[in-house]
């Protein structure tokens, strides 16, 4: 009786999978791109004639679990395992015995409400088309293992994609499966195609209107930086980079490295090194400057100042998508600053605080960054969110001068539309306590496109934010409290697969507010009512085009910020 039994349940088991087969009969599923479907002749047969073998299947294809059901030669018995480094870098799992070859056939059909699924027993994960980039590289992003179950359903394949498409390494990535060497077993394939990994992370050039060192305003000047990686240093994924910065009496210079697989542990190493000689500018009108030679009044107080130091620091990921990095930095600063200087605020004449401290000073932190990315693309994504979560705490028992602590949070997600164009939605928060210098406050040109950013921490325009709303925004240059919410339109005029990959037209509008303790305890005299809140408008339009050498933006806001909409005289 027992033996009844246990052939009813195979035979069960049998026409369940037969089933299961027959109505996953359908043109080859990848994870990626379009694929050429399958030929006619793939259909399953008349249940009447006996069934003939089918072609070889293409070089990717969708893992079966009845034999015979997507190729026509017999099963190869399971690889060995192989180098790390190896295409095929998972190793075949032993001959299944009679009571696992059953329960992989009872895992392999996924009832759900109103949905019948797949899923089977990886064998190993095959990595194709990489001739510089080492497997076990490639395998680092690519959760799924030997052995695992899988669900031709589940969304961390796309993520998969997805993540590796984000390194840089590659131009394009499919994700597929193909039938294993027993039944309920399949191969997860990961084809690539490499791009160029010597890249130009950002290329920055640009006017601005700066000050003299005595402080007397000149009305035009260029500025400009590079910032280049090897992103796959000989396949191994290390990252090696610099960067330049260049203003009229300003530098900085950056050097990093970067290994995802540290001494082939699943731990990340950064180390950066970091140089700045550097000016800025206070003083919103009336500025009056005590020097060492005499007391004098000047369009700007200049504050002059140079950084030396750098940052160590450890990544881990915490999912598909999802990484925590803590950093620990030390840097040395020397200031050479006025010894007193006061502008007019409002209508009030106050002393100019310049958020740093004269001489030399020492800065120690602790930063905590998580990084959420699920986006399709790095440069030009049309589908998925990107989050980063700072947190940065200095550390008094280590020396630092500037005891404070950050926090912020910055939110991009990406919508496909239905007619090919695509919207972004970005948010931003943040707030400092404490005393943090003028460098690690947030500065207005950073959030509004109107005046330039600043580059490596270099600020080069001296002018006050555009007053679109007429508030006391243009009275406030760094702040402690800063946010901003926008949406981006962008509309693709080109794809390619050669020098440039990628061309749109892009249009963004947004709206920020900024400010600090001063101005929330005591606003500026002279505002009343809604002109009291530091806000205002910002907005650019341009081209954004992604080549084989990095992304590059082109837009017409920093030419735009030239037009006069305020008087700098009120």
């Amino acid at each position: 009786m027992i033996f009844v039994r246990r052939q009813l349940r195979k035979l069960a088991v049998a026409l369940a999978l037969a089933a299961a087969t027959t109505a996953h009969a359908q043109p080859v599923r990848t994870w990626g791109g379009e694929r050429t479907p399958p030929e006619p002749s793939d259909a399953p047969p008349a249940p009447t004639a006996p069934p003939a073998p089918p072609p070889p299947p293409p070089p990717t294809t969708v893992g079966t679990p009845v034999e015979g059901s997507s190729r026509s030669d017999p099963p190869k018995p399971p690889a060995p395992a192989k180098d790390p480094d190896a295409r095929d870098s998972e190793p075949v799992p032993p001959n299944p015995t009679s009571e696992e070859e059953e329960e992989a056939r009872s895992q392999a059909i996924v009832h759900m409400p109103g949905h019948v699924g797949l899923r089977y027993r990886l064998e190993g994960v095959e990595v194709q088309g990489n001739t510089t980039t080492l497997s076990r590289v490639v395998l680092r992003y690519v959760r799924f293992k030997a052995g695992d179950t899988l669900d031709v359903d589940d969304k961390d394949l796309s993520v998969t994609r997805f993540r590796l498409l984000g390194t840089g390494f590659f131009r394009d990535v499919q994700l597929s499966l193909r039938r294993g060497s027993r039944r309920g077993y399949a191969v997860l394939v990961v084809s690539v195609v490499e791009r160029n990994t010597i890249v130009v992370n950002d290329l920055w050039l640009g006017l601005s209107a700066d000050a003299e060192p005595d402080g007397r305003a000149r009305p035009l000047t260029a500025y400009g930086g590079l910032d280049v990686s090897e992103r796959n240093l000989a396949g191994t994924g290390v990252t090696l980079g610099g960067a330049i910065a260049l203003a009229d009496r300003q530098l900085a210079l950056r050097t990093r490295f970067s290994d995802p697989q540290f001494r082939g542990t699943p731990w990340m190493a950064n180390v950066e090194l970091l140089y700045n000689n550097a000016k800025d500018f206070f003083g919103n009108r009336d500025a009056l400057v005590d020097d060492p030679t005499a007391e004098v009044r000047q369009d700007f107080a200049v504050a002059s100042y140079r950084r030396f130091g750098g940052s160590v620091g450890v990544g881990h990921d915490l999912g598909s998508s999802t990484q925590l990095f803590l950093d620990y930095r030390f840097e040395k600063i020397d200031a050479n600053l006025p010894r007193a200087a006061s502008h007019v605020r409002g209508r009030d004449v106050e002393p100019i605080d310049f958020h740093i401290h004269g001489g030399s000073s020492l800065i120690s932190t602790l930063r905590a960054t998580m990084v959420h990315d699920t986006r399709d693309e790095p440069f030009l994504p049309t589908r998925g969110t990107f989050m980063s979560l700072l947190s940065e705490l200095s550390l008094s028992p280590l020396g630092t001068d500037y005891p404070y602590a950050k926090l912020q949070v910055r939110a991009s997600h990406w919508f496909p539309l239905s007619w090919g164009h695509v919207l972004r939605l970005e948010g931003f928060a943040g707030s400092i306590f404490g005393d943090a210098p003028l460098f690690e406050r947030f500065y207005v040109g950073d959030f509004t496109d109107l005046l330039p950013d600043r580059v490596l921490d270099l600020n080069f325009d001296r002018r006050a934010a555009p007053n679109f709303l007429d508030t006391s925004i243009q009275e406030i240059r760094y702040g402690t409290y800063a946010a901003k919410v926008s949406v981006e339109y962008r509309i693709p005029l080109y794809r390619g697969t050669r020098s440039i990959y990628g061309i749109d037209l892009f249009g963004s509008v947004g709206l920020y507010g900024l400010t600090d303790d001063l101005n929330l305890r005591q606003p500026p005299s002279g505002y009343s009512g809604f002109s009291k809140v530091p806000i205002d408008l910002t907005f650019n339009a341009g081209l954004r085009i992604e080549t084989n050498v990095g992304g590059f933006a082109f837009g017409i806001a920093n030419l735009v910020g030239f037009i006069p909409v305020r008087s700098e005289g009120n």
